[in-house]
Formats: C-alpha cells, structure tokens, sequence
C-alpha cells in the first residue's frame, strides 16, 4: 500500500472543509458530500464484498441525506435525524443481501462492511453541524486549529515506524498542536482546542493501525475511502465537543 496516496488523500480533504469553513455552510456540506463519495465508492472495494455498485449507492445516498439535513435542521439539532438516517440506511444495506437471494457469498462480511462504511459516511454530516454553531459560524479559529491537529496526527501516521512509536507520538503532537493554535488564536480557548485534538489525532492514529493490520488497500478508490473515512468520522466528535466545550 503507498500510505501517502492515503495520508494525502486525509490532508486534501481535511484543507478543503477548513477552507470550506470560511467561506459558507453550503461550502461545507458540498465539501462533506464530496467526502462521502469518496467513502461510498472505495469502501465496498476496500473490503472486496459483493455488490459493490449497490452498496456503494447505499453508503453514498445516505451521508449525502445526513449532510443536507444537519444543513437544513435547526441549529441547535443539526444532527437529531443522524441516527434516523443510519436506521434506514442499514436497512437498506440488509435489504440488498435479500435481494440477493440466499446461498450468496459473503453475505455477513458485506452487510456489516457495507454498514460500517455507511455509519463512517453518516458522520461526515458533523463537520456541517460543527460549522453551524455559533462559536464558529463567528469564524473564531477553532476548525482552523482542529484541522492543523488532525493534519499534525496525519503527517506523523506517514512515519514508517512501529504503531506503539506512532499512536502516542501522533496524539500528544495533535495536543500540543491545538494548544499552540490557541496561543497564537486569542479568540481559540486553549483547553477545548487540546482536548479536541487528542481526540481528533486519536481516531487518525487508530485508522492508521486498522489499514496496516491486513495490509492496506492496494487500488485507488480503496485508498481514497481509507483517507476520507478518519476525517468524516472525525465530524460528529468534532461537533459533541466543541458544543458541550464551547457551548
């Protein structure tokens, strides 16, 4: 597997929603949407289930539904319909194994992949709702600064180095990276801004192990899937926290 592909892959988006940020919401979801194409179409190959093509449908249908609706929800519930969305979806995702008759392969690794896909494409819809509170809609710095801590904890995933060297090393640099964001950002608090790093640098650094533990993808799509699914997943804990932190 060539980690850059996938560590740039994590980079390019992560730019694209913290730039997406300064200009507006819609920017935001349109950016989110295209992150979920990335998941729906890859991630069915990544795990070389059947139905691709379908349950590539499925996974992107449903993020894209979960983003236009944190857009449109009231600001306060921006993500309530976010659980509803991942019922129908999963649904759905079974839906396609009936279809496809019994005695079919895979049919256990596909509904589950295809579900956790889907569940990782869902919560893209955080990063429109993170956008929509009003610590940020204010344009206070805070998505700027949890994007360079996620970016800190992607540059050092790239490290050809053992996982107990790069987990803790890629945390403890989102932190300090946060925290140092906020210095330079009087508008940043500085204890949300570490707190949501470590947790941010923390699911890219588990990615990092997932990918390598069977190898990693080797096609491209797979390799995109696998770059966009930390930074989308990222979303939702990004949005909890910053609202219970920042209010």
């Amino acid at each position: 597997m060539r980690t850059w592909i996938v560590a740039v892959a994590a980079a390019v988006l992560l730019c694209a929603v913290v730039g997406a940020t300064y200009w507006s919401p819609a920017a935001v979801a349109a950016v989110a949407c295209a992150g979920v194409l990335m998941v729906g179409i890859g991630w069915p190959q990544l795990l070389g289930v059947p139905a691709r093509k379908t349950l590539s449908t499925v996974i992107s249908l449903a993020g894209i539904v979960a983003v236009l609706l944190a857009s449109i929800a009231p600001a306060g519930m921006a993500l309530a319909w976010t659980v509803v969305v991942i019922a129908l979806g999963v649904i759905a995702v079974f839906m396609v194994q009936l279809i496809r008759g019994t005695g079919q392969p895979h049919r256990l690794e596909s509904t589950f992949g295809a579900s956790s896909g889907l569940l990782l494409a869902v919560l893209g819809a955080g990063w429109v709702a993170a956008e929509r509170l009003s610590a940020n809609s204010a344009d206070s710095g805070m998505m700027l600064v949890t994007g360079v801590s996620m970016l800190m904890a992607v540059a050092v995933c790239v490290l050809p180095w053992p996982d107990r060297l790069v987990a803790p090393l890629g945390v403890v640099l989102a932190v300090l990276t946060g925290a140092l964001g906020a210095a330079l950002a009087s508008s940043v608090p500085m204890l949300p801004a570490a707190l949501v790093g470590a947790v941010a640098g923390g699911i890219i650094v588990c990615f990092r192990r997932l990918i390598l533990a069977d190898g990693g993808p080797t096609k491209l799509p797979a390799m995109l899937a696998v770059g966009a699914a930390p930074v989308l997943s990222s979303g939702a804990l990004v949005y909890f926290l910053e609202k219970m932190l920042l209010g």
